[in-house]
């Protein structure tokens, strides 16, 4: 019993031993480490005056049959599409066709009407002159002009960079305000952009056509970023 007991013993002191001569750190797990962060939302914009214009410009005809009411219109509307080509109408694009049962004022079916509409790019400033021509042509409807910039890529993606600064500053401020100092960027995503909105309208057309104005749009962006703190 005695040789078990002292055999025991040995063992004990042993495991102690190893305890105290195992390198520091090994077997204990590492204490978690955490990094303090902030997030902030930045925003940017950009002015610039439209430099385009899409004019939809069509024909609705009416007539006792569905052939005859869409055949005319098929004539006159030849003449719009040449309209616009030949006025500075570009990417000259068919949006919609239709035919329906026309009714009377008593809601009895009193023929047919036919309509179609085309689209096409112009310059700002020949937006005007191409409306006119193509009711001159014999359009007899007319939607727009939907203004917008040629190189609204380049101006978004200035807002964008606009919005990281703007988040950047937004952080620095909260940094300083909790007596830290702003760190690496650990995570940042594009959170939208906002559709240009014309303001400040100025005129942009000729004395002699229909009148087009445009103002200053303002492309925005904004971003969400998130700093480490230290």
């Amino acid at each position: 019993m005695k040789r078990i007991a002292l055999a025991a013993g040995l063992l004990l002191v042993a495991a102690a031993l190893a305890g105290v001569l195992r390198p520091d750190g090994a077997g204990a797990a590492d204490p978690a480490t955490t990094t303090d962060t902030v997030s902030v939302t930045g925003t940017g914009s950009v002015d610039a005056v439209p430099d385009r214009a899409e004019v939809s410009a069509g024909v609705e005809t009416r007539a006792a049959t569905a052939k005859a009411a869409l055949t005319a219109n098929g004539a006159a509307m030849q003449k719009v599409i040449a309209a616009l080509r030949s006025n500075g109408g570009k990417d000259v694009t068919t949006q919609t066709v239709s035919l329906s049962t026309a009714f009377d004022q008593n809601g009895q079916p009193n023929g047919f009407v036919a309509s179609n509409v085309a689209s096409a790019e112009t310059s700002l400033d020949g937006a005007g002159a191409l409306i006119d021509a193509a009711v001159a042509s014999g359009a007899n409807t007319v939607y727009g002009p939907s203004l917008s910039r040629s190189d609204a890529d380049a101006l978004y993606r200035q807002a964008l960079a606009k919005a990281v600064d703007d988040a950047k500053a937004r952080a620095e401020i909260l940094a300083k305000a909790a007596g830290r100092s702003l760190g690496r960027v650990t995570a940042i995503a594009e959170s939208g952009s906002v559709t240009p909105v014309p303001y400040a309208a100025k005129a942009s057309a000729a004395q002699d056509s229909t009148p087009v104005v445009s103002g200053s749009e303002e492309t925005t962006a904004s971003v969400s970023v998130t700093f480490e703190l230290t």
